[in-house]
């Protein structure tokens, strides 16, 4: 009698199967469900907080990029610009750079 198992974690996973009593494993296989992460609310305020203390700062990514190296945080452009983007950045980034542009309090509502 075959049993078959099949679990899926992550984006890339294994299949895990039973045959007989013992487990074999398979090597990768695509999760199409999982391609594209989701932002959740959390990490959309904290990127709009940001964009919105630069905006009204009048302080642009590259010239961010100079503040954070000013204070001996080294960050690319780009790199900046993409977390932004995604919304994936620690709370220790947002006070760096919340810090570098000046910004003492805001409002999060």
């Amino acid at each position: 009698m075959m049993h078959y198992f099949r679990y899926v974690s992550n984006v890339y996973s294994a299949l895990t199967y039973c045959i007989q009593g013992h487990k074999y494993r398979n090597h990768y296989f695509y999760d199409e469900r999982r391609d594209m992460p989701e932002h959740t609310d959390w990490e959309l305020m904290a990127a709009n907080i940001l964009k919105s203390e630069l905006k009204r700062k009048g302080v642009t990514y590259s010239q961010l990029v100079e503040k954070l190296a000013a204070i001996g945080i080294s960050e690319k452009e780009v790199n900046v610009r993409n977390k932004l983007s995604r919304g994936k950045f620690t709370a220790a980034f947002l006070l760096q750079c919340l810090s570098s542009i000046g910004v003492s309090e805001f409002r999060l509502a």
